[in-house]
């Protein structure tokens, strides 16, 4: 294991189809688009927002990444919810960064506060940050997620690439019969602005369970349309076989695109990513249905040297595999916004 994920909050100022489809355009979607819903769909998770007691402190993540750190960890990515929603994120980024072993430091973030922030992420030490951008459309960028913001995600890609992070990556998840009309024009603008830019299959984690195959649209259907349009070019992994996107290069050199296909190309025989929640829950999976409470130990007495040996032994019970499609595949009671990306 040498990637973690600590989500730093379970709340989100966006409501996105594929994550917390709350509004009535998601609604409205996975009513009329396809064919009627099954009867698990019909039975929304039931969740509610962490109260402040039971989130993880900044000192007690800083704890778990310290430890996590000297068993192997090298990557850290901040995650959330939206993690720009909680305060002070750079003293948290400064501490990261301080922390030995730990080599590529990097954010995931819907792009709406991050102008606000930028600057001062920056100069705590981040190296990294992601964006989410799944459509080009001010119209359907609503839909989408809930709420008016495309241009304050796309000042925030623009303030990331002259503030010197390095890449800038913009993740897209395709939904068949809402965005994938968009694929082109999404490489393009990828290619525009030298972006790392990656399509990511839709992954059944919605809160109103509402996930179906046919909305999947495959990563192979993603590269044959884009290679119609675009020259590309295979991407090597540079030595690192868990990475989970396939990735090509413009021919022209200005910038990437990468498919990330956990539905129909899973890549868990070499995942090697970890992931904290915000309530302090570690989990080995991403769909796992068990997560292991670190907390107690947090704020109980267990010492340094006793959280490393829980972390050893949760990992040695890693899953084998997430069972997407599967007859016994069951989604996890917990959404994306809360179990942290």
């Amino acid at each position: 294991m040498r990637d973690l994920r600590v989500s730093i909050t379970d709340r989100c100022n966006f409501r996105c189809l594929y994550c917390l489809p709350e509004t009535e355009e998601a609604a409205n979607f996975y009513q009329t688009r396809f064919h009627p819903p099954s009867a698990n769909a019909s039975v929304p998770i039931q969740y509610g927002w962490k109260s402040r007691s039971e989130i993880l402190t900044y000192e007690e993540i800083l704890r778990v990444v310290r430890v996590a750190a000297g068993l192997g960890i090298e990557k850290v990515r901040i995650t959330g919810g939206e993690p720009l929603l909680r305060r002070r994120v750079d003293t948290l980024v400064a501490g990261l960064s301080a922390i030995p072993g730990v080599r590529d430091l990097a954010m995931t973030t819907n792009g709406f506060r991050f102008a606000g922030v930028a600057q001062s992420l920056r100069g705590a030490g981040l190296h990294r940050v992601s964006f989410s951008l799944d459509s080009l459309d001010p119209g359907n960028f609503r839909r989408m997620t809930g709420r008016a913001g495309l241009q304050e995600v796309l000042d925030g890609i623009r303030l990331a690439q002259d503030l010197g992070f390095s890449p800038v990556k913009v993740n897209a998840v395709v939904i068949r019969g809402l965005n994938d009309q968009e694929l082109e024009s999404l490489a393009g603008f990828a290619r525009e602005r030298q972006l790392s830019f990656r399509f990511i299959e839709f992954m059944p984690l919605d809160s109103s369970r509402a996930w179906q195959r046919d909305l999947v649209v495959p990563g192979r259907e993603i590269l044959e349309r884009l290679r119609q349009r675009f020259e590309l070019v295979p991407v090597e992994a540079r030595g690192n076989p868990s990475e989970t996107a396939k990735r090509w290069a413009f021919a022209d050199g200005r910038g990437e695109i990468g498919i990330i296909a956990p539905v129909t190309e899973p890549f868990c025989g070499h995942c090697n990513r970890l992931r904290l929640t915000a309530d302090g829950k570690l989990r080995t999976c991403l769909f796992s249905l068990g997560e292991h409470d670190l907390r107690p130990m947090l704020r109980g007495t267990a010492s340094d040297d006793d959280l490393a040996s829980a972390l050893v032994e949760i990992v040695r019970h890693k899953e084998a595999g997430h069972r997407i499609g599967q007859p016994d595949f069951v989604q996890p009671a917990r959404t994306m916004s809360c179990i942290g990306g």
